[in-house]
């Protein structure tokens, strides 16, 4: 579909390359994965604040150069352009399932979108709980609190790691809650520590907005866009979350893209603590979003490859 956006021949050039390289997707695993051994305490970089929330949010399917500098998306690239860009930021694999694994398990798992298993392996939530921290996943149209079930137009399940997690299917379903719960929790002063938060698909740059397969890709840009300006300007404008950090993150790039895995995609952080006008040229990727989180909550378990991950630090002043 259409598209504005002008990529730079050599990334072009690589793209195409990378096409040739895409095997056969990975297949479903309908078995409980088994846990993997917990980690060693990871330390907290010296220096890091103490958040009092943390918010990841990710939206889908772009790749770095079609968000970054692009006017279908004003309020992200005001964001990356006032507080902080990740501008080697990486995807660990195609197609969406693993990452989202990835942010919060610090491994892939799986490669199969249509994965009906469990994973018991060291995780977000159980490492928070632990720790006496709180979390909570908001899912935009989840049909209601605590809904583990498949796909219901235009939520999708795999786009929610916590509805397979066996610590949480087990216990803490509660945690599993429509969006819309996102600002009642806010007014009661009941806010986890840590929030994830992902739009539906008609908001997310996955889908048409409303609907339907034809649109150009900057109406999903800009209706992500739009959703973002919506609900997370005014959280991070909220003088109660002053104390907070926000990270918005893309899944995965285009399907071509396979360098590192994901290939390349936008990831911006925002927070009164984060740096002003900072563009970082490290290689990051998923996994060390997952300890980054778990860092600025003062978490020392860092599940699968979070704890070996490259920490975030620099992003902070």
């Amino acid at each position: 579909m259409g598209s504005k956006v002008t990529f730079g021949f050599s990334l072009v050039l690589v793209l195409a390359v990378s096409s040739f390289l895409i095997g056969c997707g990975g297949g479903g695993l309908t078995a409980t994965l088994g846990p993997a051994p917990s980690p060693s305490p990871t330390p907290v970089p010296t220096g890091l604040p103490v958040a009092d929330h943390v918010f990841v949010i990710v939206l889908e399917n772009h790749a770095f150069a079609q968000i970054v500098g692009s006017s279908s998306m004003p309020f992200l690239n005001s964001l990356a352009t006032q507080h902080s860009l990740a501008a080697n930021y990486f995807a660990n694999t195609h197609p969406s399932i693993g990452n989202y694994f990835m942010l919060t398990t610090g491994n892939i798992q799986t490669n199969d979108d249509a994965f009906t298993g469990t994973v018991s392996s060291d995780n977000i939530a159980q490492a928070l709980t632990t720790a006496g921290k709180t979390w909570r996943s908001y899912m935009e149209s989840l049909p209601s609190a605590g809904y583990t079930g498949n796909d219901v137009y235009p939520y999708f399940k795999h786009h929610d790691p916590f509805t397979y997690m066996t610590g949480v299917l087990s216990t803490q379903t509660a945690d599993i809650v429509p969006f819309s719960q996102l600002p009642n929790d806010l007014a009661a002063g009941t806010l986890p520590s840590f929030a994830f938060i992902a739009p539906n698909v008609e908001d997310d740059a996955h889908d048409c907005p409303g609907g339907g397969v034809l649109c150009t890709d900057d109406a999903k840009l800009a209706a992500a866009d739009a959703w973002l300006n919506t609900n997370i300007g005014p959280l991070i404008s909220s003088p109660a979350l002053a104390n907070s950090v926000f990270i918005i993150t893309f899944d995965e790039s285009l399907d071509i893209d396979v360098i590192n895995g994901g290939g390349q995609v936008a990831t911006v952080l925002v927070g009164s603590h984060v740096k002003s006008g900072f563009r970082s040229t490290t290689f990051y990727q998923h996994q060390s979003t997952l300890r980054l989180v778990l860092d600025l909550l003062r978490v020392s378990d860092h599940p699968g490859s979070s704890a070996t991950a490259p920490a975030m630090d620099e992003f902070f002043q």
